[in-house]
């Protein structure tokens, strides 16, 4: 099975028991945990509802946190300005979350594909809302 970085959208549709909740469910037992970096952290508590802090807690306890550092913050800017320089803008969390996943050799799974555009990253659709 292939390492997955959960986006904010999967972890926000999870945590409202939709369709993302049965997906994680239905990974395989023994496989590696999924991945989430600093970025999904803080947009998770940024909209958390008051009783949904015990759950973010205990779902972010069963995930790897992937790092972030001077090498995904270099690839993250090169995508940024790249696009920039096509009229494109892109998100500096949205970057950074793209980053994490490639430096955790991991797909990316989120409900927003179109929004991770970038060259040499993984993305899977996983739709949200469901």
């Amino acid at each position: 099975m292939p390492r997955l970085l959960l986006d904010t959208t999967v972890l926000i549709d999870a945590l409202r028991g939709r369709g993302a909740a049965e997906r994680l469910r239905s990974l395989r037992p023994g496989t590696e945990p999924p991945f989430v970096c600093a970025i999904n952290v803080e947009e998770l508590w940024r909209g958390a509802r008051g009783s949904e802090e015990g759950a973010i807690r205990k779902m972010l306890a069963a995930l790897q946190v992937a790092p972030l550092g001077r090498d995904e913050g270099e690839l993250a800017g090169g995508w940024r300005r790249e696009f920039a320089a096509k009229g494109v803008t892109l998100s500096q969390a949205d970057c950074l979350i793209a980053a994490a996943a490639i430096g955790a050799g991991a797909r990316l799974v989120t409900g927003n594909p179109a929004d991770f555009p970038m060259a040499g990253l993984t993305v899977e659709h996983w739709p949200v809302g469901v």
